[in-house]
């Protein structure tokens, strides 16, 4: 399975993205999937997610301000993220895995860099 995360790009706070994930097959309802940052000089962080086909979480920092929505026709996951911040400059990446239950998977998408400037 490949991984493409797209949507990346410069913008001004207060101003919204919206980033894709998308699946070279339909694997997202049979997986935890989440979206990951990270942040330039720090650790790669998780911001939000869901598991299997159940409802999403959020990370505090970025509750109330992104939205994660899933198209399965189009085996893609977006996250829509408003009121951008500067601390919100990342690079971001999508995951898909699958522990436990076989076969067993972790695939990372390639990330794409979200700049926000003041």
């Amino acid at each position: 399975v490949q991984l493409q995360a797209s949507g990346g790009g410069l913008v001004q706070a207060g101003g919204s993205l919206r980033l894709s994930c998308t699946a070279s097959r339909s694997i997202f309802s049979l997986s935890t999937m989440g979206w990951y940052r990270q942040p330039p000089g720090m650790q790669r962080e998780w911001i939000a997610g869901f598991a299997f086909a159940s409802s999403t979480n959020y990370a505090d920092s970025v509750k109330g301000r992104f939205t994660v929505s899933r198209d399965n026709a189009k085996n893609t996951v977006y996250l829509q993220m408003t009121n951008l911040r500067p601390e919100d400059t990342a690079i971001y990446y999508c995951n898909v895995h699958r522990r436990g239950v076989q076969p067993e998977f972790d695939y990372w998408g390639q990330g794409t860099q979200v700049t926000v400037s003041s």
